[in-house]
């Protein structure tokens, strides 16, 4: 089993990196963005034997103890199941 982790600071936390990253591309000419957040991005491989119930626990775990600071940053994950091949 395979889970991506999406971190990013949340909404009410002020994001210089995401402000400065927005700057350069406005002045690269691409005026059609309007804001930029910035984040982290984690792929995780599990052990194949854990249920999708034990798997969500254990990146909630993970994220919330080891990948994520809770007092400025939130986060979301998804899980997929990985075909084993001969």
């Amino acid at each position: 089993m395979k889970a991506r982790v999406f971190v990013n600071l949340k909404k009410s936390v002020l994001d210089p990196q995401g402000k400065t990253i927005h700057h350069s591309l406005q002045s690269l000419g691409y005026r059609s963005v309007n804001d930029v957040r910035q984040g982290k991005f984690f792929e995780i491989s599990l052990d194949p034997t854990l249920s999708a119930d034990q798997a969500r626990a254990e990146i909630e775990k993970m994220a919330k103890s080891v990948l994520t600071n809770p007092v400025i940053e939130e986060f979301r994950y998804e899980l997929e199941a990985v075909e084993a091949h001969p």
